[in-house]
């Protein structure tokens, strides 16, 4: 998957009047636009066919690029800089338009906000849908180190030896010092059958290793499902994607069929994706709760409310978590803590608490970036400190034998 995990609200900018705002706010980093000044944009930034032109968006009247706190005659002094004196002529617009967008989000200093050019913004759109090219890892950034959020279950990462926590020294011998998760997933990704080498130091090395991965073309399902001794069913979450919602409905009326006795919902290495589908899955549990409170920079808050059928109310269910589960599992395993209507098992969950807009742009280029926290039912921010579970079951990689899985024997017992 390759991508930092994020719970998001996706939606695409349809029109031409909202892109004239976006895009002025772009060029000008910030800039205010006066009302009586969008028809000029409008007319100067689209071509003959009414779409927009990037080249005429970077040569539209300068003066309107003004702000109280920022010289942005700066901005276009270098511009014209690079445009004239780059050893490298000429120089393409459009790349150093879109990599000026690009550092505008960096400045944030928000791993999770990232603009994607429209090239990345569709390998992205890829990975949410579960089908992708590379490794099949998620990467995220903690205590300002690049590190393995949670590589997917059979996926090359996983085969090659890589664990949640390891943390990314080198892509390809590139150090990744100061690297933002953007880039970091650029330098991973890569065709099918390539190979990319990350060096990995994990907790209780001595020294980092390097892992040769084979990169792979993957279609992940969203939700398996198998029958355990003591007809107990076993659902594991591997994406919350576009897909999760109908799936693992289809599931829950196997179960349903099948009169199991409980659930065990494994939520481990489970990198998030979408808000909906998040709340969509704990729905089935909570009945009268809010799943999920969104909270904006304004102090206004979105209450995202239980909804649908809630068909496994009363149903005895263990949540398996640990250091991979991150964003929307931390949701769902929240949810459901704090409903009391299931037990956490595992380790220390991820502890990633904010919420991040997808929107698509007409260029198909992309602007995710964070634009709320979350919060439990009970008002609990997870955000860096993570869900701590009910019962807790460490794991020690070196030793686990193969086929070995003591958090899940645990989960089994408890429902026994």
């Amino acid at each position: 998957m390759d991508y930092p995990p994020t719970p998001t609200n996706t939606r695409a900018v349809r029109y031409v009047g909202v892109y004239v705002g976006i895009i002025a706010a772009i060029i000008a980093f910030g800039a205010g636009i006066f009302a009586g000044q969008s028809w000029y944009i409008k007319k100067n930034i689209l071509n003959d066919a009414g779409q927009v032109d990037i080249s005429n968006v970077i040569n539209i009247n300068r003066s309107l690029n003004k702000s109280n706190s920022v010289d942005f005659n700066q901005f276009w002094e270098v511009w014209d800089t690079i445009k004239a004196k780059y050893v490298k002529q000429p120089v393409n617009d459009a790349d150093i338009f879109y990599g000026a967008i690009q550092g505008m989000v960096y400045g944030l200093g928000d791993p999770y906000s990232v603009y994607f050019p429209p090239k990345a913004a569709g390998e992205f759109a890829k990975s949410l849908s579960g089908q992708f090219s590379g490794i099949g890892a998620e990467i995220g950034i903690k205590n300002e180190q690049l590190v393995i959020v949670a590589p997917l279950p059979e996926s090359p990462a996983d085969k090659a030896g890589v664990r949640a926590g390891d943390k990314i020294l080198a892509i390809d011998k590139e150090s990744t010092i100061g690297m933002d998760i953007d880039t970091a997933v650029q330098n991973i990704r890569g065709p099918a059958t390539s190979t990319v080498v990350l060096m990995i130091l994990r907790t209780g090395w001595d020294k980092p290793k390097d892992f040769s991965i084979h990169r792979a073309t993957l279609n992940i399902p969203a939700v398996m499902m198998e029958i355990k001794p003591g007809n107990i069913a076993y659902l594991r979450v591997m994406q919350f994607n576009e897909r999760t919602p109908a799936q693992f409905s289809k599931h829950i009326d196997e179960i349903k069929a099948k009169n199991v006795k409980g659930i065990v919902l494994d939520l481990r290495n489970n990198p998030g994706g979408y808000l909906d589908s998040a709340v969509d899955m704990a729905s089935e549990w909570v009945k009268e709760s809010p799943i999920v409170i969104e909270r904006f920079s304004d102090g206004q808050e979105n209450v995202h409310d239980t909804i649908g059928q809630h068909r496994l109310v009363d149903m005895k269910t263990v949540v398996l978590i640990n250091g991979g589960s991150a964003s929307a599992s931390e949701i769902v395993a929240g949810a459901l803590q704090d409903t009391k209507t299931a037990m956490l098992v595992g380790e220390n969950s991820f502890g990633k608490g904010s919420v991040q807009d997808f929107e698509t742009l007409p260029d198909g280029s992309a602007l995710k970036i964070t634009v709320a926290e979350w919060f439990t039912p009970n008002g609990n921010s997870i955000n860096e400190k993570g869900i701590m579970p009910d019962v807790e079951v460490k794991v020690d990689y070196s030793t686990v034998q193969v086929g070995e899985d003591k958090v899940l024997e645990k989960a089994l017992e408890l429902l026994k």
